[in-house]
């Protein structure tokens, strides 16, 4: 019922900037993804929430990543971006997409991204 496909991640050094996509095939669902969001999980520690957006377009940040980091969708393409400027090497994580679908019961991860920030 529901793929997703990330691309993007790699090597940056602090302060440069990288661009995550997911892109998500979903079927049985005429409304799209109720929200789309960005986790990252860091050698050792749990998996967080780095930012997620709703059907409605609203947001929400992890505290760590306000203004540095931006999420965004493409409903036409059900697609799910992360925009993330200035790069910390806190920042070095396997990032995940997340999807949501209420009326589907569906709640999906995409495979992971590297993301390494290093000088």
């Amino acid at each position: 019922q529901v793929r997703l496909v990330e691309s993007g991640g790699g090597l940056a050094q602090p302060g440069g900037s990288l661009r995550l996509s997911c892109a998500v095939s979903l079927f049985g669902s005429s409304s799209g993804p109720d929200a789309m969001g960005w986790y990252r999980q860091a050698p050792g520690k749990e998996r967080e929430l780095v930012a997620i957006i709703n059907s409605g377009g609203n947001t929400n940040y992890a505290d760590s990543v306000k203004g540095r980091f931006t999420i965004s969708r493409d409903n036409a393409k059900i697609t799910v971006y992360l925009q993330m400027n200035s790069l910390k090497p806190e920042d070095t994580a396997i990032y995940f997409c997340n999807v949501k679908v209420a009326n589907l019961g569906i709640d999906s991860w995409g495979q992971g991204s590297q993301v390494t920030v290093s000088s």
